[in-house]
Formats: structure tokens, sequence, C-alpha cells
């Protein structure tokens, strides 16, 4: 009997004429745990970003804080579209901190499924995800980007590095969007005329991933999305 990975209770498999004539996904989680999982299954949400709309959208069924980011000259244009898998309640919330910051790597099987579903939606070359400098690198073990990709089956190409700042938890909204360039391409020559995914855990403000798409498109690439497993 296999295990849920979060509250260790045991699941039983039930056996159908679905699960012995095709090879299933294998469940790593329980159902009980998984209903705790809010899923954004499209709907009345930002086509750019995920984020459920309010009445207070702007239009082309953009959220305010996208209509905001395009409406900015420095910084609209370069993101195409996030794909977001769940909403960040507490209970996401704390699955992530689990892996990313405690290491419980394991967890990260509980998302292939959900993931692979919605990168049918995508069309893209190349894979990347978010670097981390050196320092976060050494603190956490592992890229949790890079982690996701290689569960689904994804090759992951380094195109960016990534100076040390401080945790992107710490700053204010404000702070976050105002931040400078903290990205640098490499390999720059892989990139033209590519469309390039990036793998990553959380959309918070999107300030992260618009600073990566806007190196990745000045560099040469034709086009950045990307996929998240929150919003």
């Amino acid at each position: 009997m296999n295990r849920c990975l979060v509250c260790d209770e045991g699941m039983k498999q039930a056996l159908t004429w679905g699960s012995l004539l095709k090879q299933a996904e294998a469940r790593v989680i329980c159902e009980g745990c998984e209903g705790k999982l809010n899923r954004i299954n499209g709907g009345d949400t930002c086509t750019m970003c995920s984020r459920e709309l309010g009445g207070d959208h702007m239009t082309d069924d953009l959220c305010l804080d996208c209509s905001r980011w395009e409406r900015n000259r420095e910084w609209g244009g370069y993101l195409s579209k996030n794909i977001a898998l769940f909403h960040y309640n507490e209970y996401l919330k704390d699955l992530i901190a689990k892996y990313k910051y405690r290491g419980d790597y394991a967890l990260a099987e509980i998302f292939v499924p959900f993931l692979k579903e919605r990168l049918k939606e995508v069309e893209f070359d190349l894979v990347t995800a978010i670097p981390l400098s050196d320092e976060r690198l050494k603190e956490r073990g592992f890229n949790q980007g890079e982690a996701l990709a290689d569960l689904v089956g994804l090759h992951t190409v380094e195109t960016l590095t990534r100076i040390h700042t401080e945790k992107q938890s710490k700053k204010s909204r404000q702070e976050r969007m105002s931040l400078p360039q903290v990205f640098q391409v490499m390999q720059s020559d892989m990139l033209e005329h590519k469309s390039i995914l990036i793998i990553d855990d959380i959309y918070t403000t999107g300030t992260t991933l618009r600073h990566a798409a806007k190196a990745l498109i000045t560099a040469g690439a034709k086009e950045v999305s990307s996929i998240t497993l929150a919003r």
C-alpha cells in the first residue's frame, strides 16, 4: 500500500479496466490532501498571469497588476503568459515551504501530473528555470524549478545567472516592482528566435519572471512564457 507524501496515510489503489489497460500516473497524495489544493481552472482569470479577476479588472481580461506592467514602457511586452496551477492558499504555502526551504525534495512529485497536464497548452523550444544565486543554491541544496522540470522529463538549459539579493519574501510589493535587473544572459547564441518556457514555483508580483523575460528577449529570444505552481 502506498502512503500519502503529505499525511502518511495509506492509499488503496482501486483496480479498474482503465488502470489495467494503461499505465496511469502513480498517485503520491491522498484524495483528502489533494482536495486542499485549490486548482486554477481558467474561467474568470487574467489571461496573462492566471489571477482571479474581480470587478475592478481592466479591459482585455487583464488584472490590474498586469495592466500596470504592460503599460510600463520599461517592462511591457516581454512576458507573454504565465500559467499557474493553484491558488496560493495556506495549505500550498506550507507545502512549498517544506519543499523549497526545508529540503523535502520528494514533495515535488505531488505536482508532476498537474504540470504535465498544463504543459500541453504551451509551445516552446527551450526550457529554463529561474536561477538561484550561489549563496541561495548552497543554502537550499537544489533549484526548485529545475527539480520540477526534471520530474516531468524536461531538460533545462542554463540561460541566466543571478546576482545575490535579499530574499523576495522580505520585500514589500512596491520594492519588488522597482528592483533593478538582477539577471545576466549566458549562452545567448542558443536563444536566437527561440520560444522559451520558464518553470518556477510562485508568481507573486511577476517581478522576477518579467526581469528574466526581458533579459531573454533582449538577448534574442522570440517569446518567453512561464508556468508556476502558485499564483
